[in-house]
């Protein structure tokens, strides 16, 4: 395979950077990792496999010449994140400028097949994940394991913050019936785990069978914010453009399972979230009346230019997070989905399938983790109570995550 440094690329070399946080992508390119010495290696990346000074994972790791980058596997939205919405599956090819094969692991194949793993020795997963379970990047790294198992192939998981940091559990109990690419295994819906907490306790609980490392940061601690690392953002997916994002993404996603915008074909999806028949200054007063820790609401019009209500002018509200600390993304998202539906009962509607490679059940159930969490919003009970009412699961989840902790 080719060599090449930066100047072969047409780039200006890197510049040496200084952060609080090395991530396992920066610690293995200082260190290096006996595991992969002269091994032919499968690398599992996106365009957010960045190290610290902004270099593409699969650029400095190809330049190795301790091991050999011999093929690139890429989550939903692509190895660069090109497609744009959601469910939009994705072909791989070859990269001519790398000389590499790259697999989709979003379309016809979630879980590689055995003839794609040929002649690797090692594979190693570089994914930034956002804290949330629905984010499938942590569902195809989990059959990436399992066919790593299959095939006698180590993993070698390149470890990365939680970027809503490593702290808060929030969210109703998973039923493992409604398991799902958005919720393969159960889970909260915000674990507060990193990537590499996540699948070595995966791997052990539902005896996944890999052999499996995790290279672990430096310097990162559970209570820090992605801002508070020192390191760079890259977006992970193409409507994930901001560390704001990734705050309210948890709760805010549940809107991808109803007929209301959560904001995609906006420049701030699901901050933004209304349909055309919203009155906003009506939604945002009723929020404002819950009183909700760390949230402001503001009336607000828009236009989607894609996606549910493209080109409509839509009214609703745009959440602002006043105090990320005390902010419950999933207790808020399910307040304004109480209010939607009592101000607006003949025109709130819950999306139907298929969604995420699920023809059967309700796309909102498999985000919530089964249908309670429906019922209980067409009942119309408060939204303090339904919160109140996953307090035990979510102490049973902390307890249970303790053991498989990396970082303190």
């Amino acid at each position: 395979m080719q060599r090449f440094d930066d100047r072969d690329l047409g780039l200006a070399p890197r510049r040496a950077t200084v952060s609080a946080v090395r991530t396992g992508l920066d610690v293995l390119l200082r260190d290096g990792h006996p595991l992969l010495k002269g091994k032919r290696v499968g690398l599992l990346c996106n365009q957010a496999s960045v190290d610290a000074s902004l270099e593409y994972a699969h650029d400095a790791l190809v330049a190795r010449t301790d091991f050999t980058v011999a093929a690139l596997f890429g989550p939903q939205h692509g190895l660069w994140g090109t497609t744009q919405d959601n469910m939009i599956e994705w072909e791989g090819g070859r990269d001519e400028r790398l000389d590499v094969p790259v697999h989709s692991l979003y379309g016809a194949h979630r879980k590689p097949p055995a003839g794609w793993l040929e002649g690797l020795e090692v594979m190693v997963i570089d994914l930034l994940d956002i804290g949330a379970r629905y984010y499938t990047f942590l569902w195809t790294a989990t059959y990436v394991l399992e066919a790593c198992a299959e095939a006698g192939i180590p993993v070698l998981v390149l470890d990365r913050p939680n970027p809503i940091n490593g702290v808060d559990v929030e969210g109703p109990p998973h039923d493992a019936e409604y398991a799902s690419f958005v919720g393969r295994f159960s889970l909260p819906v915000r674990h507060g785990l990193t990537m590499g907490e996540l699948l070595g306790m995966l791997n052990r609980t539902h005896a996944l069978g890999c052999d499996l490392t995790v290279l672990q940061m430096e310097g990162w601690t559970r209570a820090m914010w992605f801002d508070q690392t020192g390191l760079p953002w890259s977006m992970p997916s193409p409507n994930m453009p901001t560390l704001d994002t990734a705050v309210i993404y948890p709760g805010f996603c549940l809107f991808e399972g109803t007929m209301v915008s959560e904001g995609r074909g906006t420049t701030r999806p699901f901050e933004i979230v209304g349909a055309p028949w919203v009155e906003p200054y009506a939604l945002a007063a009723a929020m404002e009346r819950e009183g909700l820790a760390g949230a402001y609401f503001r009336p607000l019009f828009f236009e989607p230019t894609f996606q549910k209500h493209a080109r409509e002018t839509c009214g609703g509200v745009f959440v602002h997070v006043t105090d990320r600390n005390a902010f419950r993304s999933v207790h808020v998202a399910v307040a304004l989905l109480h209010h939607l539906r009592r101000l607006y009962p003949g025109q709130f509607q819950w999306k139907q399938p298929p969604y995420e490679y699920e023809a059967v059940k309700m796309p909102f159930d498999i985000l919530a983790g089964g249908d309670t969490l429906r019922h209980q919003i067409e009942a119309g009970i408060p939204p303090f109570d339904i919160a109140a009412g996953w307090s035990a699961a979510e102490d049973a989840f902390r307890a249970s995550r303790q053991e498989y902790l990396l970082y303190s």
